[in-house]
Parts: C-alpha cells; sequence; structure tokens
C-alpha cells in the first residue's frame, strides 16, 4: 500500500531527475512510474494507495454564464444526479448573485462550492457571503476567493465565513507546493486545502496531503482541464486514501469528446474503480488518425 509520503524516497532516480521539472511533466512521469508499480503487482491504483474505497462523489462545475444558461445546466446536472454544483465567480459580484438565484430556483436542494478563481478583494467576498445569507443560501464551500498572494485577505475572509456562517475557505492558488502549505497550516489561513496533481505533482501533493491530515486540515482534491487519465489518477488516489472531504473531478465529463477509454465506470457523479491492474484507462486509438 501506498499511504504514506516516505514511501515514495524509495524512488531516489525519479526524486533526482523531477526535482526542476515543471510540475504537469513531473506529475505525468510521476503517475508513469506508480501506475507500472501498481501493474507490477497486479492491483489497481486505488488499492496502492490504501484501498479505504474504491468510489468518489464529484461535484460539477457550472462556468461564468448567464443566469439563463446557468438555470438549463442546474436543470440538467439535476436530472443527471449531481448534489454539489461547483459555480464559477469572481467577475462581477451582482451578476454572481443574479446567476445564483437562477440556479436556487430550479435545483433548491443543491449544494454549492463557490469558486473565485482569486477574483475577489477581501471585502467583495465578504459581501457575497452576507448577500448569500439574506436570500438563504450558505455555500459548503468558498474556493480561493482572493489573489493567491494576498494571505492577510485570505486569513480575513477564512474568519468571517467560518464565524458569520460556518462556512469554509478552500486555498487553492494559494497552495503551490509544500511551503505554502505550511504557511497557510501555521497561520490558520484557511480551513481547506485544494489538491490539484498537476500543480504539486504526485509526490508533492502526498507531502502536502500529509502535512495537512497532520495539522487537521480538511482536503479538497481538483484538478485542471483533463482527460479521464490525469483526473482518474486523482480519483484512484482520493478513494484508496478516503481522506478528502471535497471531491472536483468533472472536467473529463465536461470534454467535448474523451480520448480515454477505461480507468473507472462513471454513473452521474459516482466514478467507481474496478479491480483492474493499475490505472485501468487507456487511449482510444485507430490505424489512422492516431486517438479517436
Amino acid at each position: 500500500m501506498i499511504s504514506k509520503v516516505s514511501v515514495y524516497k524509495n524512488l531516489p532516480l525519479m526524486s533526482i531527475y523531477l526535482c526542476s521539472s515543471p510540475t504537469k511533466a513531473r506529475a505525468g512521469v510521476e503517475m508513469a512510474v506508480i501506475d507500472a508499480v501498481a501493474n507490477s503487482i497486479r492491483i489497481p491504483l486505488w488499492r496502492l494507495f490504501g484501498g479505504a474505497s474504491n468510489s468518489v462523489t464529484t461535484d460539477i462545475t457550472i462556468p461564468i454564464v448567464t443566469p439563463n444558461e446557468a438555470a438549463q445546466l442546474a436543470a440538467k446536472y439535476r436530472g443527471q444526479g449531481f448534489q454539489t454544483l461547483k459555480l464559477k465567480v469572481g467577475k462581477n459580484l451582482n451578476s454572481d448573485i443574479e446567476v445564483l438565484k437562477a440556479i436556487r430556483l430550479v435545483h433548491p436542494d443543491c449544494s454549492f462550492i463557490l469558486d473565485a478563481n482569486e477574483g475577489y478583494t477581501a471585502n467583495q467576498a465578504i459581501e457575497v457571503l452576507d448577500r448569500l445569507n439574506e436570500m438563504g443560501v450558505t455555500p459548503v464551500l468558498f474556493e480561493q476567493p482572493v489573489h493567491r498572494d494576498d494571505w492577510e485577505g485570505l486569513r480575513d475572509v477564512s474568519i468571517a465565513a467560518m464565524e458569520k456562517y460556518r462556512v469554509a475557505v478552500a486555498a487553492d492558488e494559494s497552495c503551490r507546493g509544500l511551503l505554502d502549505a505550511q504557511k497557510i497550516i501555521h497561520g490558520n489561513l484557511a480551513h481547506v486545502i485544494n489538491i490539484k496533481l498537476a500543480k504539486l505533482g504526485v509526490l508533492g501533493a502526498l507531502e502536502v496531503i500529509d502535512a495537512a491530515r497532520k495539522a487537521g486540515i480538511a482536503l479538497m482534491i481538483g484538478g485542471m482541464v483533463e482527460t479521464r487519465i490525469a483526473m482518474g489518477f486523482a480519483g484512484h488516489l482520493a478513494a484508496g486514501l478516503g481522506c478528502f472531504s471535497f471531491i472536483d473531478l468533472d472536467t473529463p465529463l465536461l470534454l467535448s469528446e474523451d480520448p480515454v477509454y477505461g480507468g473507472y465506470e462513471a454513473s452521474g457523479p459516482v466514478y467507481k474503480f474496478k479491480n483492474a491492474r493499475g490505472h485501468g484507462g487507456f487511449l482510444h486509438l485507430d490505424n489512422n488518425n492516431g486517438w479517436k
């Protein structure tokens, strides 16, 4: 089982060659090596990572769109069984509120994650929560409300969100590695750290996960715009470790064409991982055009 950072110290060549590589490239190589390990001992990745579970339940994202478009997406996702909607906000406070109102009309029982992607000032972020409270809406999470380097603003929003409304605040762009994670932990700057393998690498992610768990900080797992290869790996990790309070692995569901098959079965928001060796996913290939 791979569940502790120390296990990876037995991969010295990978550490030597990848320590200064861009994180996306490093993450890809680390995924391939760890997948090879799982294949060599004939177990799925989720078991290699600890075997806590063989499934995860993801949210799904509504991008910055008009209120009418947001309502249409919310109704569609409700029909597919999604209970948690992640709403991109931060461009215009008043427009964000109108979108939230429209979504509530068609999906009144949904849970909200707000993702501002650094879009607000601290005062604006707190105002959003105040206005949502007037509507009777309490998000389950407020992700990266302020600029990644606005540490004071992040702390101020975290304090106000929790004290006034019991809303947790997540650091995403503010956590770019273990040093940032330690700063967040020791400064009580956020309640949740968002883990992205493309941002941290697999080994770096495990270091941050280990530090957060020891400090009692909650964890979220997310990703960039990725296919079932990277999202599937992240899902295996999340299922196997079983330590994530928030799962945001929806981007394969939003792709117009998926070049990957296998790895897991998706039924609405639930990804179920099989007992196939390693990752279990493969590219769609043909003899003429490569992947299709």
